[in-house]
């Protein structure tokens, strides 16, 4: 049985370190032939960030917004051997066997707040969409400061979701035995002041009705499927990777079935 929903392919070359965040992403090839952004499993944030990506971007692909194609990266420490920088040697060492790979999008650029119009002319959906996922899923690091957007061939693509689903971070300290914690999480409201969409914020409710419909418990569940066994740690009151999916999908049907995170218009 395949211990991953997502295709797994092989690492055949590290090609260049991406210094941005504290995470340390690099270009790769693949034996596959693809070029993918690594996140790597050694990395100081840990697999529970690889965790955020692939369920955040599962979601975002439900409710139609553009995210590259992720895949499992199977990692083989050799390749550290060819490269001449400690701290990538370190982290490649660090990041054998199944690492998060998205697709490179060659060409794109970050987001300069022009939002690409739909080709009928009318304005884009897309910005009061990314405002609803990061509510949904706490995410937090969506500002001006950085957005986590790119533009490519004209549209708009979402990147980098590890900084959503906060709770889990938590787990490891036996906050997932405490009685009511999905509802706790549901009912924990979510910011749009630093968001770089948070002028969409009217929007909100008529989005919100359509997307719900979208993201349903069949859909949570399938996305939360596709996580690599591998990077589901044991946690007090989980400690399989099928006990760790349950509480993940326990956290976001809670999560859906509130409304007291959605943020609201200023006045």
């Amino acid at each position: 049985m395949n211990p991953t929903g997502l295709p797994v392919v092989g690492v055949t070359r590290y090609v260049t370190p991406l210094r941005e965040g504290g995470s340390l992403p690099g270009i790769v090839e693949a034996d596959d032939l693809g070029t993918y952004v690594c996140k790597f499993r050694g990395a100081g944030q840990g697999v529970r960030v690889l965790v955020a990506e692939v369920i955040v971007a599962g979601l975002a692909e439900r409710i139609g917004l553009r995210t590259p194609r992720l895949v499992a990266l199977d990692l083989d420490p050799e390749i550290a051997r060819y490269e001449a920088d400690e701290e990538v040697q370190d982290l490649l060492n660090a990041s054998a066997g199944l690492n998060l790979g998205a697709d490179f999008l060659p060409g794109s650029f970050g987001f300069d707040g022009h939002v690409p119009p739909q080709k009928s002319g009318e304005p884009s959906l897309d910005p009061a969409r990314v405002l609803w996922l990061d509510a949904f899923v706490a995410n937090v690091d969506r500002s001006w400061r950085n957005p986590n957007l790119l533009l490519w061939h004209g549209n708009l693509w979402v990147i980098d979701h590890g900084a959503a689903l906060y709770f889990h971070h938590g787990w490891g300290g036996g906050s997932l035995l405490k009685e009511g914690a999905p509802e706790r999480f549901a009912a924990q409201p979510w910011s749009a002041d630093d968001h770089v969409f948070r002028e969409h914020a009217a929007e909100l409710p008529s989005v919100d009705a359509e997307l719900r419909i979208l993201v349903d418990s069949r859909a949570i569940s399938e996305v939360v499927a596709a996580v690599p066994d591998a990077w589901l740690e044991p946690v007090p009151g989980a400690e399989d990777p099928a006990a760790l999916r349950a509480a993940y999908a326990d956290f976001l049907t809670a999560r859906l079935g509130s409304t007291q995170w959605l943020p609201r218009a200023a006045a």
